[in-house]
């Protein structure tokens, strides 16, 4: 089995959102489904690429998913509003590695590593990532903890 992804702090993630858990996102366990983190973490990946979308879509272009690899931390339960953070790892060549957590009331509960890929949308090949997209993701890289 591979390492666990790094727990960091709320605070190293550039972009923050909050969600609310649903009775119906629990399961008989009464802890909230592992199937529902995914719908958070993509949450989180809108809120940090929100501002990008409109410029991406007028050039023909749209972020997919290539990659996502979760480690369950603690259960969640509800009732409760979590926050989930997002921030970038890394970037290749048309692509972004983003690290993400889910915490409530402050303590980590899942983390999650993805790779997201540019692609045209038309040819559905990845394109390389405009120099727009890289300043962006720059500012939006994770803050190292102390």
């Amino acid at each position: 089995m591979a390492d666990r992804i790094e727990v960091l702090p709320l605070e190293a993630f550039p972009t923050q959102v909050t969600e609310n858990i649903r009775y119906g996102d629990t399961d008989r366990q009464g802890h909230v489904n592992n199937a529902v983190y995914a719908t958070y973490f993509e949450s989180g990946r809108v809120d940090l690429l929100h501002d990008s979308l409109p410029l991406l879509e007028a050039s023909g272009c749209q972020f997919v998913i290539a990659r996502l690899i979760v480690d369950y931390v603690r259960e969640m339960h509800w009732p409760g509003t979590p926050v989930i953070g997002t921030g970038v790892l890394a970037l290749g060549r048309s692509s972004a590695t983003l690290r993400q957590a889910v915490f409530q009331d402050g303590i980590c509960t899942a983390i999650a590593e993805n790779v997201i890929v540019l692609m045209d949308m038309k040819t559905r090949r990845a394109r390389e990532l405009p120099e727009m997209i890289r300043s962006d993701f720059e500012r939006l890289k994770l803050v190292a903890a102390s």
